[in-house]
């Protein structure tokens, strides 16, 4: 539900509020927590893709299943999507040598970004984790239910570009002239795309927090977010295709240093979505004038 008190100063006083955020962000040491999420997150990305590859690979077909994954992985790190999908495929090749030591070990693994995630948004909500905490067993479980809830997105996103693909062989015949479907077909693999994007941010705004937060707030920080990711995502296809010398300076650690660049910038702009929330919460509770709470080390 929209405060409207809140909404009033945040409109009658945007660079203020933008003031107060960054300055919330930086008490909370933002960037450090960014820097910590993104980390766990490469950790745990090959690991994660590997599993839901594996279960999905049951049902939908390898082949398909890697191009999915390929496709909307190019969102997450522009320019490095092919890498990690060899990878996963190279795991793919060999799967049965996977022992259940093996298994739990890659599952405690795909677990830690969401863990680090849930930690660095109690520190931006701090205000509620002074009043309400979250029981330790529902921590425990929650990464494990994201990575379920994750691996049944993957699996639908991938029969509905599947089906999408198929009609862009397609074609139309309107006014004597064939009209082929493929433009059609890409738009709207795009948006089937962003709307997972959006979908997948808003859950995080709406779970990760302890207490609750409205659907209505966790869908525009989710929409935002998405937003000033897919401007950063473009800027850095066009940075690292044209004017990067990265692969000189790393050389061989330059997918590693990417991927970890592109993810540190999301989850820069992740937490700087909850910072917002916590912000907006703040004003709505009348304390617009009050020094935020901040982490204290």
């Amino acid at each position: 539900m929209i405060n409207r008190h809140a909404s009033t100063y945040i409109l009658s006083h945007p660079l203020a509020f933008a003031l107060q955020v960054l300055k919330g962000f930086r008490a909370n040491q933002g960037l450090l927590l960014a820097g910590a999420v993104a980390y766990y997150s490469l950790l745990s990305i090959v690991p994660l893709l590997m599993l839901v590859v594996v279960a999905l690979s049951h049902v939908i077909a390898q082949d398909e299943l890697l191009q999915t994954i390929g496709h909307y992985l190019e969102w997450l790190v522009p320019g490095q999507s092919k890498a990690i999908v060899a990878e996963v495929a190279h795991f793919l090749n060999n799967r049965g040598v996977i022992g259940w030591l093996l298994l739990l070990t890659m599952l405690f693994f795909s677990s830690l970004a969401f863990t680090v995630l849930e930690n660095a948004m109690s520190v931006i909500f701090i205000h509620r984790v002074a009043i309400r905490r979250r029981h330790f067993l529902i921590s425990a479980v929650l990464p494990y239910c994201y990575i379920l809830c994750l691996g049944i997105g993957i699996l639908l996103i991938t029969l509905v570009a599947g089906s999408l693909q198929v009609m862009g062989e397609e074609s139309v015949r309107f006014l004597r002239h064939d009209w082929g479907l493929e433009g059609v077909s890409g738009v709207l693999l795009y948006l089937l795309g962003l709307a997972g994007e959006i979908l997948v941010l808003s859950s995080i705004y709406l779970v990760m927090p302890v207490g609750r937060l409205s659907i209505t707030h966790a869908l525009i920080g989710g929409v935002t977010a998405a937003l000033l990711w897919e401007i950063a995502r473009h800027v850095l296809v066009w940075y690292f295709s044209t004017l990067s010398q990265v692969n000189i300076v790393y050389g061989s650690m330059t997918t590693a240093i990417v991927v970890m660049f592109s993810l540190e910038i999301g989850a820069t702009l992740l937490l700087l979505g909850a910072q917002v929330i916590s912000e907006y919460e703040r004003v709505a509770r009348g304390g617009e004038e009050d020094k935020p709470l901040a982490l204290t080390t």
